[in-house]
């Protein structure tokens, strides 16, 4: 087992890399598979050199003669053979032959090392100096190595033993993370962006969404008319129009021949008379509606010159009931002018309207303050 210098778990001979940090472990440290064995020498197989006991001696072929039987000690000098004498033949002596040069002595060799013998081991034959003989190998069978049995690396394709989170070859993640879903687009806009660090800024962003929530519920609390009333009156101003005839329509007083009923004939020429201020003319509806504006006609007549002739309101109080009993009340002053003349109210669930004369221009005996025409506007 080989040990990671990073975390120090244990990991296979085999193993590039650590299995529980990926740290590199380095070069791999095993020894060869097959590391060659030697045995001892096989006494009984021929060799060159190698020599059992013969019968004869060997001859010298330069000098005829035997070498001694007995080898030289280990570390010697070489001793030099002795020669035999030939018998002399019968007759007359021959010439005497030159004598052969003598060879140049051997240099000293080391001597060889010998194996230690083992117990089972044959005994060694005598060699010839100087020539030692190599142990054979023996080629050992070598159980063949398991591979790990595991999920493969999504990289390499290595097989891994079950519990690694590290390839043992390219120190691959072998458990990868699934990846997150993407954000929505609010997530991507500050406060609530996130951001590279994890928890960064994480309670501040929720503090400010619970002070924005408050805020909003706080503003909400105070403002909700004031907000409705600018929704209803955009509405107002971007929507249509349409004019809406009262149900029924009364006065508190009037004038000879002039009814209330004559100001929401659609007649400009006839017209509501007044006998004296605080008189009133009132107008119910069958149904709520939203009053966007009250348009009014003063005078006897849309003409300058007769306009001139007859009493005409310059000032009166809007009164307008709710479906719900809420009392709007609105002072109203009119231009001392013919005309149409426009009244901005904006209320919504309206079932009657009360117009009271509070001022009037032109007053003389037997003058009635005259209004000529009363039209009412609703939203479509």
């Amino acid at each position: 087992m080989r040990s990671c210098p990073a975390c120090g778990s244990a990991n296979r001979e085999d193993d590039d890399f650590c299995g529980n940090c990926g740290s590199y472990l380095g070069w791999s440290s095993r020894a060869a598979r097959n590391p060659p064995a030697t045995n001892d020498v096989d006494e009984s197989s021929d060799h060159s050199g190698s020599a059992g006991p013969t019968t004869g001696t060997p001859v010298n072929p330069a000098t005829g003669t035997t070498p001694d039987a007995t080898d030289p000690a280990p570390g010697s000098p070489p001793v030099e053979p002795t020669r035999s004498r030939t018998p002399e033949p019968s007759g007359p002596p021959p010439a005497e032959p030159a004598p052969a040069p003598e060879p140049p002595p051997r240099p000293a060799q080391p001597a060889p090392v010998r194996p230690e013998p083992s117990a089972d081991d044959t005994p060694v034959v005598a060699v010839r100096p100087a020539e030692p003989i190599a142990r054979r190998p023996v080629v050992r069978p070598v159980a063949a190595e398991e591979e790990p049995d595991g999920p493969p690396c999504p990289a390499c394709g290595t097989p891994n033993l079950p519990g690694r989170r590290f390839c043992r070859r390219c120190a691959a993640p072998l458990q990868t993370r699934e990846q997150p879903k993407p954000l929505p687009w609010w997530r991507t806009v500050w406060p609530f962006r996130r951001r590279v660090r994890t928890g960064s800024g994480r309670v501040l962003r929720r503090t400010l969404l619970a002070l924005a929530v408050v805020g909003l519920l706080f503003a909400g609390f105070l403002l909700l008319p004031a907000g409705r009333y600018v929704y209803e009156d955009v509405r107002d101003k971007l929507g249509g129009t349409a004019e809406i005839s009262p149900a029924e329509t009364t006065a508190s007083s009037r004038a000879s021949g002039h009814p209330a009923a004559s100001a929401v004939d659609g007649l400009t020429n006839t017209y509501w008379g007044a006998p004296t201020l605080g008189s009133s003319l009132t107008c119910v509806f069958d149904k709520p509606f939203r009053l966007v504006g009250v348009v009014v006609h003063t005078g006897v007549s849309k003409e300058p010159r007769e306009f001139r002739q007859g009493a005409r309101p310059t000032q009166a109080d809007l009164i307008v009931t709710t479906s719900d009993g809420e009392v709007h009340e609105k002072a109203v002053t009119f231009a001392d002018k013919p005309g149409p003349q426009t009244v901005r109210t904006g209320i919504s669930d309206v079932v009657s309207v009360r117009l009271v004369l509070r001022a009037a221009a032109g007053r003389g005996e037997g003058r009635p303050i005259a209004i000529g025409e009363v039209e009412f506007f609703k939203r479509t």
